[in-house]
């Protein structure tokens, strides 16, 4: 995969379960369908976690899942039933809290086999782990490839790349859109937060940065991510990638570059690959 020369946007959407915040949700999916944008969107098969229940529960839910993989919106795991019940870090997290990290690997691979089973029982198809809090461990990056997933959304670097256990890490380093250096920046929003005025402001910044928003498929589509020993390591120090990453951004911003006009993909090509 040639780096880019570009800054390209990745949209992410967490927590994604039948009781999430839907009134927002509503607004969300509005400007997705009408911009063409494809998220990520990580799916929790069985929520039990009372943060999550902010809504009714939503008896279509699993069709609403399936109309968004057929719109070619990408569907990751979220974990499985989104509950924290270990104080592990584990390997990019910065918060010490897990649904996995710290478990044996029976019990992380009992999860995760419940878990998309219950997404095959629903059709729906998944390669890509994001994990609740972004917590999770050597175990669980072993056990993936037994169901099917080779990539993992999460961790402070620019670039997608492979690491030794030949996993493809797609990064995520942004929770709201700011000028940034060439680069993938995954954008995470947890919308079962959100205030009234969140989705306008949403709305406000994709229109600003929406020439720059491109599918996961389309960023990996480009050829595979080279392997990268550095990455690997740095990226499982998180306070450290953190810090760099976010003293990155700063200088950018301090040189006046996020002030100028970004590194801008082709439209036309855009709107090819999205």
């Amino acid at each position: 995969m040639k780096r880019t020369s570009t800054t390209q946007y990745l949209l992410r959407f967490d927590d994604i379960c039948p009781t999430m915040n839907w009134r927002a949700w509503a607004e969300i999916e509005t400007v997705l369908v009408q911009r063409r944008f494809k998220p990520l969107l990580a799916v929790v098969p069985d929520n039990r976690d009372p943060g999550l229940q902010v809504d009714p529960p939503a008896g279509d839910f699993w069709d609403r899942v399936r109309a968004w993989q057929d719109r070619g919106w990408t569907i990751a795991l979220h974990g499985f039933q989104h509950r924290y019940v270990t104080r592990s870090a584990g390997m990019v997290a910065v918060r010490k809290k897990s649904e996995f990290a710290g478990l044996p690997a029976e019990v992380q691979r009992e999860k995760l086999r419940r878990g998309l089973e219950i997404f095959e029982r629903e059709r729906i198809t998944s390669r890509v782990w994001i994990a609740p809090g972004d917590s999770f461990d050597a175990a669980t990056v072993a056990l993936l490839p037994e169901f099917g997933i080779r990539v993992i959304s999460g961790g402070y670097f620019r670039y997608p790349y492979v690491c030794p256990r030949r996993m493809t890490w797609v990064p995520q380093q942004l929770y709201y859109f700011r000028p940034a250096p060439a680069g993938v920046w995954t954008v995470c929003y947890h919308h079962n937060q959100w205030s009234a005025s969140q989705p306008r402001r949403f709305r406000e910044d994709v229109d600003q940065y929406g020439a720059n928003i491109m599918s996961l498929d389309a960023i990996l589509d480009r050829g595979a991510p080279p392997e990268c020993k550095w990455s690997a390591w740095l990226c499982t120090r998180p306070r450290i990638s953190r810090f760099l990453i976010r003293s990155e951004l700063k200088l950018w911003s301090w040189r006046g570059a996020g002030r100028r006009r970004l590194p801008c993909a082709d439209v036309n090509a855009v709107q090819l690959l999205r």
